[in-house]
């Protein structure tokens, strides 16, 4: 959508995002699209690696959060959470399908997330901060959650890739996650 010149995007909340959403969906979609475009573009970006697959990942993902605006439940995270959410699992399907696999991840997205979903998490999430609490991780359990986050492997297969027992891979990942929350909350608390 386009501004005025010298005129910014209103700052809605995610509750006035849902209900422009239902009321008027060209224009809810437009500022959704102006909040979290970029954002959502860069996730899929990340993991495909195709400028014109995040494209179509992105334009999926508004039509998606459109479509199914009654799925959406702000008691269990943010907007910004939701599509983020859609957007990792449509890169991912992407990516399986380039593979010409149809395996289904051994850990759902739920497993995954680096904290309960509030808004610092949010600001973190868009600030970089995670990527910074990765960079502190020791490189191998890094390596494991990035081989199934980033590319979309599943748990065998990340045990096939790094010739490395199932579970060690599982010891792995549990092991980051929890110094992931714990780094994600010495992050998020020292603001």
């Amino acid at each position: 959508m386009e501004w005025a010149t010298g005129e910014t995007p209103p700052v809605l909340s995610d509750e006035a995002l849902v209900a422009a959403l239902r009321d008027d969906p060209p224009r809810g979609l437009a500022l959704l699209y102006d909040r979290y475009g970029r954002m959502v573009f860069g996730v899929a970006l990340r993991i495909v690696g195709e400028h014109g697959a995040a494209e179509e990942i992105t334009q999926d993902v508004f039509l998606s959060c459109w479509q199914h605006l009654d799925r959406y439940e702000t008691r269990r995270g943010s907007l910004a959470t939701w599509l983020f959410s859609i957007a990792h699992h449509r890169a991912i399907d992407e990516l399986r399908s380039r593979r010409g696999s149809e395996t289904r991840r051994s850990a759902p997205f739920d497993d995954l997330q680096l904290a309960v979903p509030h808004e610092p998490f949010d600001e973190a999430l868009l600030r970089g901060e995670i990527r910074r609490a990765l960079a502190e991780l020791p490189p191998a359990q890094r390596e494991v959650i990035e081989l199934i986050y980033w590319n979309g492997l599943t748990r065998r297969e990340v045990s096939a890739h790094l010739e490395l027992p199932l579970g060690t891979v599982h010891t792995r990942i549990r092991l980051g996650m929890d110094k992931l929350r714990a780094l994600l909350a010495r992050i998020l608390g020292d603001e």
